[in-house]
């Protein structure tokens, strides 16, 4: 086992794109204006859903804590992506390790509360009168600190494993990011009870929330159907559809990465899914909630025309 001394003065090399130097030009300028959108959108969405009384609702309390994770998780990851395609390709051990252990904890907690976000949507179409009293603002807070302490747990149990491992001088990566599960593969011992390990955790942090966001959709679906009113039909089909929509990009390309078979895998299929999921998603998600949401518009014209 690495002494921490030793270890803090390593370094990784990220291979990213650097085989490709025009896509890898290209692919900064996207990263960069994307993640411009994305600071942007979010930290509109959670000013507008503080300045706006009408916006202070359990629903747009768990939108501004999905904006902030969207905001902290690129963070985490683009400005040394795009440090490493501007010529730097050199992370320091401490700083890789503190980039994966992040990103996974701020991925963790989104699949908890996109999940938590399904009960408060089941909430609304399913015992509307009963809401407020049912969704009280210390229960928001509760489940929103269950979503942040269990991503963070998650991701401080599979750190914990990755980071006691020796490498043995193997320093390159072929990603543009610190990624755990490959850092795990650059080891030099045998890591099959490590990624069994990981497994377990990456199940439960997948499967549970998919479990709670199906069960609660599937209710919601049938209440719905049960609905006589056309009007009703549509309100209750427009409050889920934002979320929904959100639900099916990130789990879709998460689940698509992490639990598929690995003689199908591919390392440029997975540089190509890790910029869907960390570039692109967070970028989506103000613009889907902002497009399909009649009250953020209101909100966000209603504070431009103010200022």
């Amino acid at each position: 086992m690495m002494k921490i001394n030793e270890s803090s003065e390593r370094y990784f090399i990220l291979i990213g794109f650097s085989k490709y130097p025009q896509t890898e030009f290209i692919l900064s300028i996207f990263a960069t204006g994307l993640y411009t959108m994305t600071l942007t959108g979010n930290a509109a969405i959670i000013l507008v859903s503080i300045l706006d009384s009408r916006l202070h609702t359990p629903m747009y309390f768990f939108l501004r804590n999905l904006s902030l994770l969207d905001m902290f998780f690129t963070t985490s990851i683009v400005p040394q992506m795009l440090v490493n395609m501007w010529g730097n390709n050199k992370i320091s051990y401490l700083g890789c390790m503190v980039q994966f252990t992040v990103a996974l904890a701020l991925g963790s907690t989104e699949c908890v509360l996109l999940a938590v976000m399904s009960i408060d949507r089941y909430v609304a179409v399913c015992w509307p009168l009963r809401y407020t009293t049912i969704m009280h603002p210390r229960i928001c807070h509760i489940l929103a600190a269950i979503s942040w302490i269990w991503g963070f747990g998650n991701s401080l149990f599979q750190s914990s494993l990755a980071i006691v491992l020796p490498h043995c001088g193997h320093r390159h990566i072929d990603h543009f990011l610190c990624e755990i599960l490959i850092i795990v593969k650059l080891s030099c011992v045998d890591t099959r009870p490590t990624e069994a390990k990981m497994l377990v955790a990456r199940l439960m942090i997948l499967i549970g929330p998919v479990v709670v966001i199906l069960t609660s959709y599937a209710c919601i679906a049938r209440a719905v159907i049960m609905m006589k009113s056309a009007e009703g039909r549509r309100k209750a089909f427009g409050t889920c559809a934002s979320h929904l929509m959100v639900v099916l990009l990130f789990y879709g390309t998460i689940m698509f990465m992490y639990l598929q078979p690995k003689n199908n895998y591919s390392q440029n299929q997975g540089k190509a899914l890790a910029l869907l999921y960390t570039i692109v998603a967070p970028t989506m998600n103000p613009l889907i909630y902002t497009l399909r949401n009649k009250d953020v518009k209101k909100a966000i014209r209603k504070v431009i025309f103010k200022n």
